[in-house]
């Protein structure tokens, strides 16, 4: 089945169970994590995913979805969180 692309979807978890075309933002994270600043500024044109990249940081980190991380799956971040663990 061929992807679509997404328009006016906002929500990170919304695009990836509809199987939209999605660019994979979700190094990120990890970029984000590891840089330890105590405040970030995220500036871009209007249009540009800040709201989608706002939504996929509330999807990775909070504790309601923690049980749900399958929606990483096959995405950069995860990949990155499961070198190693074989299980």
């Amino acid at each position: 089945m061929k992807k679509s692309v997404a328009i006016e979807i906002q929500d990170f978890e919304a695009l990836i169970e509809k199987d939209c075309f999605y660019i994979d933002k979700t190094d990120f994270i990890r970029e984000w994590w590891e840089a330890n600043d105590s405040v970030t500024l995220i500036t871009r044109p209007r249009r540009f995913g800040k709201t989608l990249n706002m939504s996929m940081l509330k999807r990775f980190f909070s504790i309601k979805y923690a049980q749900k991380g399958d929606v990483f799956q096959g995405l950069s971040i995860w990949n990155e969180e499961n070198k190693g663990n074989t299980c």
